[in-house]
């Protein structure tokens, strides 16, 4: 069969491949959840102010946003299960650090080190991109992309279990245990993925966004402490803007960029990366409403009385239901593509935060909206891989993921700064305690709605697609499959045969499309007839460079309309041979 950048050569993957890279997806999860229990209690442990401790989260958010597109591109070109490995083992380390200290520095130093472990999660999806064939991947990645939330959900009852009878520094054994065992899983379970990317690591990009993300998040995350108007807050807003467009204008004047723009820019692309930050605020807000509604004193009027660990089992289900959608998605997506299901999740998101209004007086009614917002946010967040992966080509589809992953978290940095500053301007001072408001909660609630609302109108503006293109093309299940696409790819690209001087097919030659900018744009080797085919991402003029061993290159300047015509061009490569 032959190869192209979208369909690259596998391996054979077990059974258990989905299962482990899922798991290791959760255990990333938990680290950003594991503190919530402890959360009030961290200036005493730490021996700290509150405005210094909430450093703790801070440098978990922000080290695991600066990681996740660097990873991701990493991966795509010098492997994905060694980068995944890579940042499994940087986390073990950080946890392993925090284990040890009651000291400030050193406790954010670890949980630095632990945030780097988000890169995990769109290398997980690249590498079921590359091993799956078609009829597994959906529910994979659905699966994949939700365990964000299904770790963070199951972290909270058993995190809220051990702060109750075990020193808290457990937590981070704990965490390095589950990381450890999911390296040993990735080392047996999952086979490295032959696809890679052209070029070299943009070292400058990934400095440049590094900086950008940290002078955008950082203020967004400590606006409350800082005050919203303070020079500091808006310094850094003015100072983020800057530094991400002179890096927006680097990236497009390299070949090998971090992150490719022009791609970015795609309406599929972009409209599903915008919607991904509404989805990630969403998701964030009943993780923030529902367990302080459920802890507040029954004295209060309207809190519902639970220990934390009941707090943690009832919020758990939005999780638990996260990941049960997974096949869900798989069938309502292979029916009718992966934006109508994005659609569909943010209707039932929007239910759920509208039924939760009037859902906020017994403890059964936070389970209620827990179950309900699982299922619509499980079918959004299992939707947002396919979408991705259907618009870009597989030797980006790490660096593609790990930045819909970063629009997630800046959702849920966003949503965690906004519902932040309306709980505590809502808020009730008894005993010089804030106490938060019902009026502060239904306010929150109403936060989320507006995002869903945007959310689903980003949704609607993605380019329609018909079912049978709904999911990317991947690898064949069958032979009839492999030849479908072959003619498929053929009807919009180049196609041909490759042949030597004599007029003979040439098995095994590689032709690559290079476009005006020098990058490579597609590539494929020629079949046992010579025969190859090249699909062109958009119309202009390309080179066809074609070279063979035993063969004397050849180079060819094409162009293509960017229309469904197929343009044939045969190439035949000189006579001379060289040195192979």
């Amino acid at each position: 069969m032959t190869h192209t950048p979208t369909d690259p050569p596998r391996r054979a993957a077990s059974g258990a491949l989905v299962p482990v890279l899922a798991f290791a997806g959760i255990v990333v999860a938990v680290m950003q959840t594991l503190l919530v229990p402890v959360i009030k209690d961290l200036p005493q442990l730490l021996d700290t102010e509150p405005g210094d401790a909430t450093w703790v989260l801070t440098s978990t958010l922000l080290s695991g946003a600066v990681a996740t597109p660097i990873m991701g591109r990493l991966g795509d070109l010098y492997g994905k299960r060694r980068m995944l490995v890579a940042s499994l083992a940087v986390m073990v380390a950080g946890a392993l650090v925090s284990a040890v200290t009651s000291e400030l520095m050193t406790m954010i130093a670890g949980r630095t080190l632990q945030g780097f472990a988000m890169g995990a999660i769109p290398l997980g999806i690249g590498l079921m991109r590359d091993m799956l064939p078609r009829e597994r991947l959906g529910s994979a990645m659905a699966l994949m992309s939700s365990s964000i939330g299904v770790g963070g959900g199951l972290a909270l009852p058993a995190a809220a279990l051990v702060a109750q009878h075990a020193d808290w520094h457990t937590l981070f054994y704990g965490a390095a245990g589950l990381g450890a065992l999911a390296i040993a899983l990735t080392l047996i379970v999952v086979p490295d993925s032959p696809a890679r990317a052209a070029g070299s690591f943009d070292l400058p990009g990934a400095l440049g966004l590094s900086a950008g993300l940290v002078l955008f998040l950082l203020p967004i995350t400590k606006g409350s402490d800082w005050g919203w108007t303070s020079g500091t807050t808006l310094g850094l807003f003015a100072a983020a803007a800057v530094v991400l467009v002179l890096w927006g204008v680097m990236e497009l004047r390299l070949s090998a960029p971090l992150v490719d723009l022009r791609t970015t820019a795609r309406p599929a692309v972009l409209f599903t990366n915008l919607a991904s930050i509404m989805v990630g605020v969403s998701f964030y807000v009943v993780s923030l409403v529902l367990p302080q509604l459920l802890q507040l004193p029954k004295s209060t009027g309207y809190g519902l009385g639970q220990s934390m660990v009941v707090a943690g089992l009832l919020v758990a289900p939005l999780g638990l239901t996260m990941m049960f959608t997974a096949p869900v998605y798989a069938r309502l997506s292979a029916k009718y593509g992966p934006k109508v299901t994005l659609i569909i999740g943010m209707l039932i998101i929007a239910i759920g935060y509208g039924a939760g209004l009037g859902l906020m007086s017994a403890a059964w009614q936070s389970l209620v909206i827990a179950v309900v917002l699982g299922a619509g946010i499980g079918l959004a967040y299992s939707s947002l891989p396919a979408l991705i992966v259907g618009a870009v080509p597989a030797s980006e589809t790490g660096a593609a993921n790990g930045l819909n992953t970063l629009m997630r978290s800046i959702g849920t940095s966003v949503s965690s700064a906004v519902v932040g500053m309306v709980l505590a301007n809502t808020a009730n001072t008894v005993n010089g305690v804030a106490i938060p408001t019902l009026h502060g909660f239904r306010v929150s609630f109403l936060i989320a709605t507006a995002a869903v609302a945007v959310g689903l109108l980003l949704a609607l503006l993605l380019p329609g697609r018909t079912p049978a293109a709904a999911e990317p093309r991947l690898r064949a299940s069958s032979e009839e499959d492999a030849n479908l696409e072959r003619a498929e790819e053929a009807l919009r690209g180049f196609h041909g045969r490759v042949l030597d001087a004599g007029g003979a097919p040439v098995a095994g030659a590689r032709v690559t499309l290079i476009d005006p900018r020098g990058r490579r744009a597609g590539s494929a080797l020629s079949g046992d007839d010579g025969g190859y085919v090249i699909a062109v991402p958009a119309q202009g003029a390309y080179v066809l460079a074609a070279k063979a061993s035993g063969h004397g290159p050849l180079a060819s300047a094409v162009t293509h309309g960017g229309d469904e015509r197929a343009v044939g061009l045969d190439l035949s490569l000189p006579g001379e041979t060289v040195t192979a």
